[in-house]
Parts: C-alpha cells; sequence; structure tokens
C-alpha cells in the first residue's frame, strides 16, 4: 500500500509506515513508564496522531529576551484577594494609598509580615521586609509571586488553584521576568518541555516553546536539532515533524537529544566528522599527518602519469613527416 495513505509523514515528501510508528511508540511508552513524558495516539480519519510531552534542551550562546509583560496583562494589576496591594490594604488600616486599592509602582510598599494559614505549604512562606529593589521586581513578576501574597483568614486555596496560579507563567529553570535580568541566556543542556503533536512542524513547535516562556524573539531565529552521543548533529528542517523524529530515534536522552540552537550560529555534524570529534589533539594530529602522507604519494601517483603520458604524446609527434597535419 502506498506510504502516503498508510503512513505517517516525517518530513517533506517523507513517509513511514503507521506500524513501524506504533513500535516505536510502544517501545517509548514503555521507556517512560508512570511517568509524564508517556504519549498517547488516536486515529482521526484514517491519520495517527501522538500527542504530548516533549523534551527540549537549551543551547543557546546568545542571549534571549523576555516580554514585559503577557498579552493582554496590565503592568499595574489591579487589587485583588491574593494580590500584593491587597495585602496591604488588610495590614495597613488608614493607610492614605490604600483607599482607592491603586498605587504606584514608584511608591514602595509598607512592611508586611504574613503567617499563612495552617497545613499551607511550606513555599509560601513568610514574607518580611520588602527592600526597595524586590518592589520594583515584583511589580513586574505579576504572574510568578501573586500567589505568594496574602490571604484572607479563612479563604484558603486549593492545591491545584495553587499550581495553576504558580504555573501562570513558566519559569526557565526558576528564571522569571526581572526587569533587570530579561536578556539572558539560559544554562546550556538546561532542559524544558512543550506538548506538542505528530501534526505540528518545527516553526510550529518554535513557536508554543517561545509562547510558553513569554520570549520576543522570532521563531526564525532558532531552530531544532537532532544531537547524538556520537556528535552527529542534525538540523531539523522547517518541513520536518519532531515529535515523531523524536519517537523514531529512540526514548533515550542519553542517545539523542533534542537541541535549541540558533538559526545562524548551529552547525551540522555528519556522522563521519562525529566519529573523530572525541578524540584527543595528539591523536587528530597523527591522523592528519597519515592523510597527509597519503595525499603526497597520491599526487607522485599522479605526475608520474602525467609524465608518461606526455612522453608517448612528444614521441609520436616526432614521428609525424614535416608538414604533416593531425586531424
Amino acid at each position: 500500500m502506498d506510504d502516503t495513505q498508510d503512513g505517517v509523514q516525517i518530513g517533506e515528501n517523507k513517509f513511514i509506515s503507521k506500524a513501524t510508528v506504533l513500535s516505536h511508540l510502544k517501545t517509548y511508552n514503555l521507556y517512560y513508564e508512570g511517568q509524564n513524558l508517556q504519549l498517547r495516539h488516536r486515529e482521526e480519519e484514517g491519520e495517527l496522531i501522538v500527542e504530548g510531552l516533549l523534551n527540549i534542551f537549551w543551547g543557546l550562546r546568545r542571549p534571549i529576551r523576555l516580554q514585559m509583560q503577557d498579552d493582554h496583562e496590565r503592568i499595574r494589576p489591579p487589587p485583588s484577594s491574593t494580590s500584593w496591594h491587597s495585602g496591604c490594604n488588610l495590614d495597613s488600616q488608614g493607610s492614605p494609598n490604600s483607599t482607592d486599592g491603586q498605587q504606584t509602582t514608584q511608591q514602595s510598599p509598607p512592611t508586611v509580615e504574613v503567617t499563612p494559614p495552617d497545613n499551607q505549604p511550606e513555599d509560601n512562606g513568610v514574607m518580611e521586609e520588602q527592600t526597595q529593589e524586590d518592589s520594583e521586581s515584583s511589580a513586574q513578576l505579576l504572574r510568578t509571586k501573586s500567589d505568594a501574597g496574602v490571604l484572607r483568614r479563612g479563604q484558603r486555596r486549593s492545591p491545584s488553584d495553587q499550581r495553576k496560579l504558580r504555573r501562570h507563567r513558566f519559569s526557565i529553570n526558576g528564571h522569571f521576568y526581572n526587569h533587570k535580568t530579561a536578556v539572558f541566556t539560559p544554562a546550556f543542556g538546561s532542559v524544558t518541555n512543550v506538548r506538542i503533536n505528530s501534526c505540528m512542524r518545527t516553526p510550529q513547535v518554535l513557536r508554543v516553546l517561545l509562547n510558553k516562556f513569554k520570549i520576543e524573539n522570532s521563531p526564525d531565529d532558532f531552530a531544532l536539532y537532532l544531537v547524538h552521543a556520537s556528535g552527529e548533529r542534525v538540523k531539523l528542517k522547517r518541513s520536518d515533524y519532531p515529535l515523531v523524529l523524536r519517537i523514531m530515534q529512540g526514548p533515550c536522552e542519553q542517545v539523542c537529544k533534542v537541541f535549541l540552537m540558533e538559526e545562524d550560529l548551529g552547525e551540522e555534524v555528519t556522522y563521519d566528522v562525529a566519529q573523530y570529534i572525541k578524540f584527543e589533539m595528539p591523536v587528530l594530529q597523527s591522523f592528519i599527518t597519515k592523510l597527509k602522507e597519503e595525499e603526497d604519494r597520491e599526487v607522485q601517483k599522479l605526475r608520474r602519469r602525467y609524465n608518461y603520458l606526455r612522453c608517448i604524446i612528444e614521441k609520436q609527434l616526432r614521428c609525424l613527416p614535416e608538414g604533416a597535419t593531425c586531424m
């Protein structure tokens, strides 16, 4: 049967049989049994669709820029039960700045001490003596520190709601937006993940990743690479399907990883070249010496052949009678 009819597309004009993908998918899920990296699959109108989390490793050399604020989000939040300003309203009686529930970012918040309710997770802790510097950064961390504000007595959030608040804006290895560190380079080799499906091509996966962390840079500035333990590095084309390719490479990330790199700085490394990357310099130097000697031998062989042919031609020319021409 034609692969385009009973197959899964992995790139431009590249298909692989559905049975092969399902076999690799079974191995993939067995490897991640009991973990959230397991993938689900279904069929829609005869088309196999796989979806789940894909691990992507940071391999950037240049810094990235985080958005100053999320889309449709104000820098100054309105007062709410979990906001910093609302917490100040609860404990600062008669404060001239708390009557209207709005404070400007130039004014530092008053010193407060908050004791969490019983059975409250330890990560909500006690907030003490916020300095001017902290207040400036907290004004920008609207979606990351809102759950660390003051809760009204007797009003508790469920653990699921608290997780949603903490994850409303994702961090890059604990790094959230801060007006002083909005431009930074993620630690090389650190890992993140995005939820995608097998119908998404490389540009779509890049957009999902950048939107997750609110990164201002254009998706066109980046590329995805398959980096093997041998040193081989293959750049994914814009028409490739990263999730399917990840499945076909196998689940073990010690063998192959998906890296995010710059479009212009990333470099492909073929398998033949990758074999020599991990050798020590003296060994590589000996390889170069051997290749140079082989090259010299080939050059001498060509020169001898050329001289031999020249002698034959000159001999034939001398044998021709004067005035004769060769046709």
